[in-house]
Parts: structure tokens; sequence; C-alpha cells
């Protein structure tokens, strides 16, 4: 066990330190005794995990609905079906993703094999968010038990319904030996840190993702970072300006605009920016009816204080009008669609990942002007272009960097199993899903084997004129 040197015994933080340590230890130890070694162990854990989530639907959507007032279809679409997917697409792979691959050697190396063999990484730490509290919990999960590791799950403390429903259920249905969840806020997880894992997977913020990988350091653990940013739309002046304001009113306001990859902000085509705003608005009202309050599809903040920020960025100014609005309720912790315009670069909403229901819609002039701003700063999680111009959707592609491109709609990407998901630069490092997420949780160890026959002394000392004239030309 591992405890810190500013703990000392029976105080709080020594009897937090020990008890951590002995649930890390346990799924240490069932990594080293191979509970989920052979790949037919793997098979069962993920068919477990797959009960669970359909056993628990109902008290999964109370637990969800509790947090973030999600209805029980949100719950279902976004958070249980996306994990069942995932674990379907991972037993569906699982045995060719952990077969060795066979590499050909070059012609001076044979006779003889190579292999490359997926090996697990160990124990694997897994700090979630409070967004999507369930699916991005289990989501990494998945291929991290198809590579055959253990993991200490930590959910977030800021969606507590759902935390304590992982860490009543979930090890009914999970070897204890190869998933621990461990409950708490950042004194656990700053515990938790202290262990040496084998991996880190860590969604969230760049704030705390610093803080961890500072503590990764200390044992020099490799991590996975999904982050976020500010994910824009483009909107050119050859989109249907309907479809778009649409699909990007969906995007924004699904789970209340906390969503990593929501549309952040809008660069829009000036020529058709009224029509832009105005179909956003019909749109608002064909999702959510006059009184968005009282809609069953629409969720909630998740706690006061994020409210409290939402309100903060309002308040910073930096804009000419609230196109689309309301009247927020922080006791409720409801805050309506909100839509801004004539907002400047420099606003308060637009120096941080807004991560809500506020939505500033900037224009441009042509589609240059769009690409440069994206450029200018860090690179985001999303990028979403709507053109009917294919020409224009291509360009947006090849001439900005961010996790992934969703041409003509937003977030369909993430419930692509065959599809990386994960940022780039400041939106995070590393990716997970399918055989990615398999191969971020294994190393690919190379095998290579030779036979004792024939040994030419080509390749030994002592190195004459003649044998070096023909190593050259052999290799």
């Amino acid at each position: 066990m591992t405890v810190t040197s500013e703990t000392h015994p029976g105080s709080p933080e020594h009897d937090r330190q020990v008890r951590l340590s002995a649930q890390v230890e346990l799924v240490r130890s069932g990594f080293r005794n191979g509970v989920v070694a052979p790949v037919e162990a793997r098979i069962a854990q993920l068919e477990q995990l797959r009960r669970f989530l359909v056993e628990h639907e109902p008290a999964i959507t109370a637990a969800l609905h509790s947090d973030l007032g999600k209805s029980a279809i949100e719950a279902y679409l976004t958070e249980v079906v996306t994990t069942t997917n995932e674990i379907g697409h991972a037993l569906a792979h699982i045995r060719s993703w952990t077969a060795p691959r066979k590499v050909s050697l070059p012609m001076h190396q044979r006779p003889g094999t190579g292999r490359i063999v997926p090996e697990p990484l160990g124990t694997v730490l897994i700090i979630t968010p409070w967004n999507y509290p369930l699916h991005l919990a289990l989501a990494p999960l998945v291929p991290i038990l198809a590579a055959g590791n253990t993991a200490v799950l930590k959910p977030s403390e800021i969606a507590p319904a759902t935390s304590e429903l992982l860490a009543a259920r979930l090890g009914e249905y999970l070897d204890p030996a190869a998933v621990q969840v461990v409950t708490g806020g950042v004194d656990e997880a700053t515990a938790l840190l202290a262990e040496p894992f084998d991996h880190i997977f860590y969604t969230g913020n760049g704030t705390t993702a610093k803080v961890v990988m500072r503590a990764a350091a200390e044992h020099l653990t490799p991590v996975t970072l999904e982050l976020g940013g500010k994910s824009p739309a483009i909107v050119t002046a050859s989109a249907d300006i309907a479809v778009s304001a649409r699909r990007i009113a969906w995007g924004k306001w699904l789970n209340v605009g906390q969503t990593c990859i929501a549309p952040d902000y809008v660069l829009v085509d000036e020529r058709v920016a009224d029509e832009f705003v105005a179909a956003v608005g019909a749109a608002v009202n064909e999702f959510y009816g006059a009184d968005v309050a009282a809609s069953p599809d629409y969720g909630r903040i998740v706690s006061t204080r994020h409210f409290d920020r939402l309100t903060a960025l309002l308040d910073g100014g930096g804009y000419d009008s609230v196109a689309i609005g309301g009247t927020p309720d922080r006791d409720a912790r409801y805050f309506p669609p909100t839509v801004l315009t004539g907002v400047d670069a420099a606003a308060a909403v637009m120096s941080e990942e807004i991560f809500g229901p506020i939505l500033p819609v900037l224009t441009t002039r042509q589609l240059d002007d769009a690409i440069e701003f994206v450029n200018g700063r860090a690179k985001p999680l999303a990028t979403y272009v709507f053109a009917a111009d294919a020409a224009e959707a291509d360009r947006v592609v090849a001439e900005t960097s961010s996790g992934a491109v969703v041409v003509n709609h937003t977030l369909l990407h993430f419930g692509v199993p065959g599809f990386p998901f994960g940022g780039v630069g400041a939106s995070g490092m590393g990716r997970y899903h399918g055989q990615f997420g398999f191969d971020t949780f294994s190393h690919g160890k190379p095998v290579l084997r030779r036979g004792t026959k024939p040994d030419p002394k080509l390749g030994y000392p002592p190195y004459t004129s003649f044998k070096q004239k023909l190593l050259r030309k052999l290799l």
C-alpha cells in the first residue's frame, strides 16, 4: 500500500489512503492472478457489464434524472445504448483484436517469424466527469476489459445518484478483483492519483488534466486525456439553413449544452445570419414548445455553481442582444436555450468553453474568415461545417485541425464504434472507442523468433574487409 508522507496513523487522510490503497491492491492482485487474462474471461465480464445496463435501466434512468434532469429517452440514447453498442462492437471483434498480427521480416532476418502480440498494460484508473456520468464511466471500461486489464473507476461526485448506483450495483455483475468503484470527491481522487497505476484515463477539463499529468509523472504513468474546448459550427451561405439550424440546436441543447462536443459557437455567413437565427428559434419552439421549462425533454444544469458560472458569462457582456432566451431559475437550476448575436470575439462567452445552453453567433464575410478564426484559437474537440457545396466542406476538413469533423450534422461521430474518439492539442491526447481503445490499453509487443540453424558467421566479428563489403550490399 502507498501512504503519502502528509498522513499519519489515525488521521482521516491516512484512513482514506489505506482504504483506497486496499481497493487498488485488490485489482492489481487480480491482474497479476489473471482474472481477465483469458479471452473468455474478458468476454464474460463484458457480457456481465451489458447485463448490468439492461437489468438496471430503470434505476439508471432515475439516477440520471436526479442528477441532470434527463428524460428517459435521452438517458437511453446518450448513456445506455451508446454504451451497449460499444460492448457489442467489442464482443464482435475481441478475438481478432487479441490475435497476434504477423509482421513480414526483412530478407536478412530470415528464416524467422515476426508477430505483434497484444498484451494488457495492467491496472487502469478511470476518472470520469458528471455530464454523461454513466456512459463516460463505462465506455472506457469496455476496451480496458477487452484488452485484459483491471480497473479502478472513480465516478464524479457532482452526479451523486449515478455515482452511488455504480458503487452499489456494478460489483454485483463484475468481478471485484477486476473492477473497483471508488466514490467521493477531490480528496479521494487525489489519494488515487498517489497510487502507481499502469495507465490513467481522465475525462474532464484542462485545468484538472494538468493535475492528473503531474501526478502521473511521479510514476511515469501514461495518460489518456479526453478534454473539450470551444467546438465551432461553421454555416456557409450554401447551407440548407433550416436543416442546419435544427441540427445545431439539437446538438447544442442536448443535455442542456453540457456536452464536451456540443457546438460551442456558430460562425455564420453574414448573408444568411438573420435567417439562421430565426430558424434556430423555430427549432427551439419545435423541440421544447413555448414553455421550455415545462418540457420533459429539456434537462437542468447540474449544480448551482455551474448555473452561476453560466450567469456570469452572460453578465460579462460583449454582445449586442439576446436573440433567443428566457428567465433562468436558479432554484430549479433551469437555464433556457439562449442565443446571443452581435458577439465580439473578446466577449466573456468566447473566452472559455461554455458547457451550457448559451450559443454565441458570430458573422463572417466569407469562408476564409471562418477558417482563420478557428485556426487562431486552441484546437477544438470537434468542428461542424454546414455547406451544400462539397468543396467548402472539403476546405474546412483540410484547412482546420480538430479531434473530429462532422459535415452537415453534429455529435453523430461519437456514436460510431469504428471511429477513434479523442482530441488534439488542448482538446486532449490519446483516443478510444472500438479497436482504437483496445490498442490504447494494450502494449503491442513485438516477438521475433529465429531458429539456431543456419548461423552464418557473416554477422559476427571480426569484420574483415570482405564481410564489410558484403554486409553493405545485403543490408
